[in-house]
């Protein structure tokens, strides 16, 4: 088991930062050891995901990206205190959700505790599949120490546009990280495959939530998504959007309101001109009741 990274470079950051168990430095402000928020059934993901009895989510905190919008800010900055499980107690988790119906586990945003997850993962292997639910800006070589582990990864592709990227989460070569992050994904699963209930068993579904005032951001984002993947994923473009994290600060004013049903309906008609498959969140969705509570619930 890692205890300690002197140099951390799991995530595109690259900081360098000094991390222990339970505490760190970087930019994401954990340690190495995996911090829980929150593990429950969960009945608000894509319809292949949620099923009819709900996706077995476990939500991590702390976050190697930090967008100003976050909806889980409340978790995804270093200053919620979260429930500290090492690799065997975390294994230990994912059975005991499994155990009250969950259709798969569901890591949200494990990316900057990777090598933990890695180890619970392969401590005792799961009889139902893995999600790797994640912001997509993920390095390559910790995808690569996640072969053969995770079942289906469900990526955001966040931006179409740097400049934008660079703007609301710091990370200004977002774009091209994220594209080969999911090339790697694509690799590891191959196109989408589905049992005999419509749900999910293994591929990589992509989604991109849509920013009020950035349709073309949005349209960009698709293009780039058929152009470099086609038929081997599916997309997922949401509606979800609610004003949280620091939209009410002046500098992102422009985020400070829901989408727009025209600026919806021409994403949409874009998507489907493209000829991708997947899913269309309806504007209903945008609502704080549908954010999950962080009390540490099932922990």
């Amino acid at each position: 088991m890692i205890e300690r990274l002197e140099h951390c470079t799991i995530c595109p950051r690259n900081c360098g930062a000094r991390r222990e168990n339970d505490h760190g430095s970087g930019f994401c402000g954990m340690g190495v050891l995996p911090s829980l928020a929150r593990a429950a059934l969960h009945f608000w993901e894509e319809p292949c995901i949620s099923g009819t009895r709900g996706s077995g989510t476990v939500f991590f905190t702390g976050c190697a990206l930090r967008c100003v919008f976050c909806q889980n800010a409340e978790i995804s900055n270093a200053g919620f205190s979260g429930k500290i499980y090492r690799p065997k107690e975390l294994s230990a988790l994912f059975f005991r959700l499994v155990e009250q119906g969950a259709h798969n586990i569901n890591l949200v945003n494990p990316t900057h505790f990777a090598p933990a997850v890695a180890e619970a993962l392969a401590y005792r292997k799961l009889p139902v599949p893995v999600v790797y639910n994640c912001g997509g800006y993920e390095s390559v070589k910790t995808l690569r120490e996640l072969e053969g582990l995770v079942d289906i990864y469900l990526p955001d592709f966040k931006y179409g546009k740097n400049d934008v990227a660079k703007r609301y989460s710091r990370a200004p070569d977002y774009v091209e990280v994220a594209l080969l992050a999911i090339a790697e994904m694509v690799r590891q699963r191959g196109g989408p495959v589905f049992d005999e209930a419509g749900m999910l068993q293994s591929g990589v579904l992509v989604r991109h939530l849509l920013l009020p005032g950035n349709t073309q951001n949005a349209m960009e984002a698709l293009r780039l998504l058929k152009e470099h993947f086609g038929s081997e994923i599916l997309v997922s473009l949401m509606a979800q959007y609610v004003p949280c994290g620091k939209v009410n600060d002046e500098q992102y004013s422009e985020l400070n309101r829901r989408i727009t049903k025209r600026e919806l309906s021409k994403v949409e008609a874009y998507l489907y001109g493209l000829g991708m498959e997947g899913f269309v969140q309806e504007r209903s969705s945008a609502q704080k009741d549908f954010i999950p509570s962080f009390h540490l619930e099932g922990l």
